[in-house]
């Protein structure tokens, strides 16, 4: 089975995996270094790979085919992205890992919020009681 080919949840199990060792990675690259400095360079390095990819599969034809709401959302998803990183990178310098992955995964919740009210999406009591437990779960954590 080639990469390309794998089912939506595969992908999302590898962004988990990816994300969790994103964390540990970070913690020990940033001590002793600041966080801003520490995002740049990450910034740099996952530039140069998706670039890589766009130019070796030939998809960077599809730029000029972009309209202007494709390149708004693209952007402001890009400020949204890139002021995450800060504020991560500079929670896992002042926090555990441990403590900090966690909250900042009750982004799950945020999202279930945001996609009902600005993507219509449905909300299932099922995906409500989740984002409940994860809430919950994310206050114990704090507190």
């Amino acid at each position: 089975m080639q990469l390309g080919t794998l089912p939506w949840w595969a992908f999302a199990l590898l962004s988990a995996l990816f994300a969790a060792l994103t964390t540990i990675f970070a913690k020990l690259g940033i001590q002793g270094i600041s966080s801003n400095l520490a995002t740049a360079v990450r910034t740099v390095v996952i530039l140069i790979i998706a670039w890589a990819i766009v130019l070796g599969t030939g998809e960077a034809r599809g730029l000029a085919g972009l309209g202007g709401r494709t390149w708004l959302m693209l952007v402001l998803s890009g400020v949204a992205t890139g002021l995450s990183w800060l504020c991560y990178f500079r929670a896992l310098q002042l926090g555990s890992a441990s403590a900090v992955a966690p909250i900042d995964k009750s982004s799950v919740v945020m999202i279930l919020v945001l996609s009902v009210i600005f993507l219509g999406e449905p909300l299932s009591w099922k995906a409500a009681l989740g984002a409940a437990l994860v809430a919950g779960g994310t206050i114990v954590l704090i507190l």
